[in-house]
């Protein structure tokens, strides 16, 4: 297991879409292993794999309070969507940044673990504000996507001075 490496926005391998999860023997539960131990390290709820650089359609994600009920999902898909509802988000790949975003407040996802074996969930709340986030990653595209041009540009600007003045 190792914690890996975050990319951050604006890179642009958090623009490509993942391609779907076809062998599911040990290197996936290698990846599923690192994915998480990298989402606690950074204290994060979700991590989609291409936020780590590999364009594979995984993510994992723990809505739990403690931490201890980590979930994985492999070429999840949203096939129903219910209801609007509002709320702060921010991402692992674009620190100290928090917007108010509207997602659907209920969602049903099938979706494979890591052995293969199919599934579908009906959720809600947190659990489905993170699912449709982390899917949005595993689309090539960012909770900033949702937001007015305005403040989109704003925190492209943001970042594009923080990377001028780490050089």
């Amino acid at each position: 297991m190792a914690v890996l490496k975050i990319l951050h926005y604006p890179d642009p391998h958090l623009r490509v879409v993942a391609k779907p999860v076809t062998d599911f023997g040990p290197a996936l539960e290698q990846l599923v292993a690192d994915l998480l131990d990298t989402m606690y390290s950074a204290v994060g709820i979700g991590l989609a794999a291409n936020q780590v650089d590999v364009a594979q359609r995984v993510l994992v994600l723990d809505v739990s309070r403690g931490g201890g009920s980590p979930r994985c999902f492999v070429n999840p898909e949203i096939v129903e969507l219910r209801g609007l509802t509002s709320g702060e988000e921010g991402c692992l790949s674009v620190p100290e940044t928090f917007e108010m975003v509207e997602r659907a407040e209920w969602i049903r996802v099938r979706a494979q673990n890591a052995q293969g074996v199919p599934f579908e969930l009906e959720c809600e709340g947190i659990l489905a504000v993170c699912l449709q986030h982390e899917i949005d990653h595993l689309d090539g595209k960012l909770f900033v996507d949702r937001l007015s041009l305005l403040k989109r540009s704003r925190i492209r600007r943001k970042f594009d001075k923080a990377q001028r003045l780490a050089v």
